[in-house]
């Protein structure tokens, strides 16, 4: 057996302890990232969490992994996105109507009848202004990773058809979280009341509310539609969701590992949209079957008259304004 001398044993010594140090580093740099969503778990964004997830995996060799909380499990949308500002939360999907009360882009994208359809939202999304957009979270606490589909927001109650602005009068009409989508539905006559997303079904069992507006799949999903049997195709917002990390965690990443989220979040977003597609065609086909009554033929003119007052205060905010008109000129 080999006897070392004192300046082999020193030279091991040294180069066992760098081997010890790089091994440390490299655990303590690995990590778990907690994400948030308040949607179920087989929904087109808790999915496209998980396949974030994987591809993150994947490319950095199992030192990062995104463990997802859906269904409500860390919170309403409220309070998650204040966790992930604090840095509680890692990552977060959440609707852009109820971030924007911290990142004032947000409220831009959230404005009623801002979008012509959603092939002019994702033109506007996956273009320069979209980019533009999620680099504007930093100095409120997120980083913004990618954009996904939430397809076009309807009215829908228990009371009657809506066949017009007139038909609200008088409703209590459920709302997220948000001052902006208050004054929406106050503008259109109805009493705004916000709920959090997992009231809205208690809510309208219990007739605390006449209805609510959503998504189609957000309608079904929920069995909002078992008690809200009349839903006007109003498309009066078409707002997507943000998925955002906190600032706390974005700098815990390397400048490598921040690339790898950046791109994982772009193809999840791609990912997203093709199941919120089928999702969407899945849930109006359930709605119909049961018996829902959809009111196709809105006449959506006065709907959008009746948004004036809020365009003319967005209009006092030079930055807003200034982005409104940029994404109405998009074609």
């Amino acid at each position: 057996m080999p006897v070392l001398n004192r300046a082999e044993l020193s030279r091991t010594g040294v180069i066992f302890v760098a081997l010890l140090f790089v091994m440390c580093a490299t655990a303590a740099l690995a990590r778990e990232f907690r994400a948030a969503d308040t949607q179920p778990e087989d929904y087109p964004t808790v999915q496209a969490l998980r396949y974030m997830g994987a591809l993150i995996a994947e490319r950095t060799g199992g030192r990062h992994e995104i463990k997802v909380f859906h269904s409500r499990q860390l919170g309403e949308e409220k309070e998650t996105i204040e966790q992930t500002r604090a840095g509680a939360i890692d990552l977060n999907r959440t609707n852009v109507a109820l971030i924007g009360n911290f990142v004032p882009a947000m409220n831009v994208l959230a404005m009623p009848f801002l979008f012509r359809s959603i092939e002019h939202m994702q033109k506007v999304l996956d273009g320069p202004i979209g980019s533009e957009i999620l680099g504007s979270f930093e100095p409120y606490g997120f980083v913004g990773l990618a954009f996904y589909d939430s397809g076009a927001r309807s009215i829908y109650n228990a009371v009657h058809p809506v066949k017009s602005v007139a038909d609200l009068k008088g409703l209590r009409i459920r709302v997220q979280q948000s001052e902006l989508m208050s004054e929406m539905i106050r503008s259109l006559g109805a009493e705004p009341v916000e709920l959090p997303y997992g009231q809205v079904l208690t809510g309208l069992a219990n007739h605390l509310i006449d209805g609510a507006e959503n998504n189609w799949p957000s309608f079904v999903t929920t069995d909002h539609y078992k008690y809200a049997g009349y839903l006007a195709l109003t498309e009066h917002t078409m707002s997507p969701e943000v998925l955002v990390v906190s600032l706390k965690a974005w700098r815990s990443l390397s400048a490598d590992d921040q690339t790898i989220f950046r791109e994982a979040a772009q193809h999840s977003s791609r990912f997203m949209r093709e199941k919120w597609r089928d999702l969407e065609e899945q849930s109006q086909r359930k709605a119909e079957d049961a018996g829902v009554t959809i009111v196709r033929n809105v006449d959506r003119k006065p709907f959008e008259d009746a948004m004036a007052a809020i365009y003319a205060k967005a209009g006092r905010n030079p930055a807003a304004a200034a982005l409104i008109e940029r994404i109405r000129k998009v074609e």
